[in-house]
């Protein structure tokens, strides 16, 4: 087994190698991905026409990591809490310094408009009753990487305070759970098999919690997703996600597509980042969440040492630091 630093390490360089995976083909169809880029076997820079990456050079992260980061800091100056208030206020700083610097890679639909009713006064606990998209689940890694995942009711108050302020919703904390469940058991010496379990019984408590929103069941989605795809050769595995499962931003879609390419690619880090960015739709998301959930098991080891220079180069990124600060919270 890895030691828990590796296992951490590996989840949150895992979420950025997914994410800038993904960065080129995310809003994009999956025909579109292979008229435009055949298979993609590595990092490319995003074709200009993309609406949300054009322009960014090949191994760039997105808000996905980007946001990650900022939970990951809160919860290291909290000692393992986050304060909604400011969680929403390093957002919308966040968002106003990616205008000023030209990007499209804005803050996502249920967090811009929870976001602007924190702006107008409504409290935290009020702001995010309508959020079910995939934001929460997108930047839960440190979640699971500061807290073990029992007791379950106590791992869910955690979850919960990163989501509360955007996603407040039976559906976001189901989804938030699924990921920081997954990567807490991977980081804790899990295998991928008891990782996926821990996501769904997860999910399943997590949606007992926040405002009801109708939508359909994310613990089942994942556990089915799971197994739709197993044994398939990997072109069919990836028609039948963007068919069945499907990759828009939706928690319900793009948590268990995830989930679904983690079984394509047996837990490989880097095939199942690969796999995600050939899908299109919501692609850096989809592959941020499996190459962190498949990250949290293999370690830090296992992911392509060039591919994370890369990483680090590209974007300034160091994560050793916080990652380490994240674990002694345990």
């Amino acid at each position: 087994m890895t030691d828990p630093l590796d296992r951490a390490l590996g989840a949150y360089y895992g979420l950025a190698l997914g994410d800038a995976l993904g960065m080129p083909t995310q809003s994009m169809s999956r025909q579109d991905v292979v008229r435009y880029y055949g298979t993609l076997t590595g990092f490319v820079p995003a074709h200009p026409d993309n609406p949300i990456s054009g322009g960014m050079p090949a191994g760039s992260v997105t808000d996905d990591t980007d946001q990650a980061v900022i939970v990951g800091r809160l919860i290291a100056e909290g000692r393992g809490r986050i304060d909604p208030l400011r969680l929403a206020q390093e957002l919308l700083d966040w968002e106003k310094e990616m205008k000023a610097n030209g990007s499209f890679d804005l803050l996502g639909p249920s967090t811009k408009a929870a976001l602007d009713a924190v702006a107008r006064g409504v409290p935290p606990h009020e702001a995010g009753r309508t959020g079910t998209t995939n934001g929460a689940a997108m930047r839960v890694t440190p979640v699971g990487i500061a807290c073990a995942v029992e007791p379950l009711d106590a791992f869910l108050d955690h979850v919960v305070e990163s989501c509360q302020v955007t996603h407040d919703t039976g559906i976001g904390i189901a989804g938030a759970a699924a990921v920081a469940a997954a990567v807490s058991t991977g980081v804790g010496g899990g295998t991928l098999d008891e990782a996926v379990a821990a996501a769904v019984s997860a999910a399943r408590a997590g949606a007992r919690r926040g405002h009801w929103v109708a939508g359909a069941d994310i613990a089942t989605r994942v556990a089915w997703a799971w197994d739709l795809v197993r044994g398939l050769p990997r072109a069919e595995a990836l028609d039948r996600i963007v068919t069945l499962v499907g990759t828009s931003v939706a928690s319900q879609e793009s948590v268990p597509a995830a989930f679904a390419v983690l079984s394509v690619a047996e837990g490989d880090p880097w095939q199942a980042a690969l796999l995600a960015a050939n899908l299109g739709g919501d692609s850096d998301t989809i592959g941020a969440i499996a190459g962190a959930v498949a990250g949290s098991v293999t370690g830090l080891a296992a992911l392509p040492a060039e591919a994370v220079a890369t990483l680090r180069a590209v974007n300034s990124l160091d994560l050793e630091a916080l990652t380490g600060e994240l674990l002694a919270l345990r």
